[in-house]
């Protein structure tokens, strides 16, 4: 029996949301990287990251390859890119939403109580 849509996307988001996966997606856009890279850009102990790169890796959300002792990761598919974008730009939006809210809350504190 198979999960209904819904509940599989919410797996999806249980499964990006933790902030390392999200910054290993996010390094992986530019292309392959190996883990050696992966872990200079993320303080993270080596351990975290292989535990975090497996949790990607069985999803299908990235694979890797191994070269030589290396193990080189890359995402799977333009679709998770498209997604890190769509998230970047509805944040952007909910932000410049509270922007505007604080900008009013401002400006009536500013004004003469009465």
């Amino acid at each position: 029996m198979s999960l209904p849509l819904y509940e599989a996307k919410a797996e999806l988001f249980r499964l990006l949301g933790h902030p390392v996966r999200i910054r290993v997606l996010e390094l992986l856009q530019s292309g392959p990287k190996p883990v050696h890279e992966l872990l200079a850009e993320i303080e993270v102990e080596p351990t975290g990251l292989s535990q975090h790169l497996a949790v990607l890796r069985r999803s299908g959300v990235v694979n890797s390859q191994r070269s030589g002792t290396t193990m080189i990761y890359r995402l799977n598919g333009a679709e998770v890119a498209e997604l890190l974008r769509a998230a970047r730009a509805l944040l952007a939006h909910m932000l410049d939403g509270q922007h505007q809210l604080l900008a009013e809350l401002r400006q009536t504190d500013d004004a003469p109580q009465q």
